[in-house]
């Protein structure tokens, strides 16, 4: 049976959702409902905000081109997810995308851009990767908005690496040995108390030019850090994002 009604339109609000709220929703979105999906006064459709669970509500057009939302039923309580931070050296504009879009799907709780000495984008658009963690978030049934960081260095970042948390380090030069063996094995060796149960973990992948010899050593200098690599061959960093983050799951996140 499946878990979330997939046929339903889900439609990500800002809004506190309460049943009997109205919610007047903004000129994109009312476009996109009436003259898109061609949807009429009366109609169902499933709304979240990322804190309030998931609610059905009802269209009540309230003119031309305005449409109110009325709620009514909550579907399903909000649900949370495991503690995991991805720190991403930004890429270009599709594959950022993608790697967003892929990031939300796996759980993260965080996203957050880190500035390294190879990073190829320019600048960071951080109103688009939130729009596609929205995107991800109405497409696949998920109650839980990621928060998007603004971009920060790469040193600043370890210099101040919190000690509750562990760092899973994606790095070609570490050893190739079965990565869910070791990333077991280095999570086995932290207790609740130092890290939490199930562990507060961050995730770092490098830029497509791979950090650079000073950038690993301070990374490998915090001593939090679980230096882990992802087999044999060399993945591009939007792949390496969902193989990581899978493995990361599989062993200390909520797949278990």
């Amino acid at each position: 049976m499946a878990v979330h009604d997939f046929n339903a339109q889900r439609l990500y609000l800002d809004a506190p959702l309460v049943a009997g709220a109205r919610v007047r929703l903004e000129a994109a979105q009312s476009n996109y409902l009436l003259n898109v999906l061609r949807m009429k006064s009366g109609d169902p459709v499933h709304v979240f905000n990322g804190r309030d669970g998931e609610w059905r509500a009802r269209f009540d057009v309230a003119g031309k081109r305005s449409i109110d939302l009325v709620v009514d039923l909550q579907l399903r309580p909000q649900e949370g997810g495991p503690d995991i931070d991805y720190l991403f050296a930004p890429l270009k504009r599709s594959r950022l995308d993608y790697m967003v879009q892929k990031a939300v799907e796996l759980g993260v709780a965080r996203l957050c851009p880190i500035l390294t000495r190879h990073t190829v984008a320019e600048r960071v658009n951080l109103d688009r990767m939130r729009a596609n963690v929205i995107e991800a978030a109405e497409q696949c049934g998920i109650l839980r908005i990621p928060t998007v960081s603004e971009p920060e260095k790469l040193d600043q970042l370890v210099a101040r690496w919190p000690s509750d948390r562990g760092l899973v380090f994606c790095d070609e030069g570490a050893d190739t040995r079965n990565p869910v063996e070791a990333l077991a094995a280095a999570l086995a060796g932290h207790t609740a108390a130092s890290w939490g149960a199930p562990p507060r973990l961050a995730v770092m992948i490098g830029p497509e030019g791979g950090f650079s010899d000073d950038e690993r050593r301070r990374i490998l200098a915090v001593p939090q850090v679980i230096r882990l690599s992802l087999g044999p061959r060399i993945l591009r960093a939007d792949t390496a994002a969902v193989a990581v983050l899978a493995l990361v799951n599989a062993t200390g996140g909520d797949w278990r």
